[in-house]
């Protein structure tokens, strides 16, 4: 698996990031994989990731516009299957999807957890 930290180890610089792609992760798998996520915005995020990968790769997981803080407060984290993904490239999507599938219960392959903006409608 691929190397990394998060931000619950070392403060990573996400400043000017945005939004690269989505991956499919029920909250709990995140949670064993990355540690408790950060507060979001208090706007229309509720749950961050912030991840730096070995090769420098910065990424962000979170849900955006999705709950409490947007105004959907039936929504918790577990009720959340596709997760955006921030970066500063489509690296970043691919290093999460990785890291997504490598600690899966069930063996996957990495794209197959990358998620589609068609999909949003659909959930």
């Amino acid at each position: 698996m691929i190397e990394f930290v998060t931000h619950n180890e070392e403060e990573i610089d996400i400043n000017m990031t945005s939004r690269q792609g989505y991956v499919y992760a029920d909250y709990e798998h995140l949670l064993g994989l990355l540690g408790k996520p950060h507060d979001g915005d208090g706007y229309k995020v509720d749950w961050e990731w912030n991840i730096e990968f070995e090769d420098g790769t910065v990424a962000t997981i979170y849900n955006w516009k999705s709950g409490p803080n947007f105004g959907c407060y039936d929504v918790g984290p577990g009720q959340i299957t596709m997760w955006n993904v921030g970066g500063f490239n489509q690296q970043a999507v691919d290093n999460v999807a990785k890291i997504v599938a490598a600690s899966s219960k069930d063996p996957v392959e990495w794209y197959s957890v990358i998620g589609h903006q068609a999909d949003l409608w659909s959930l």
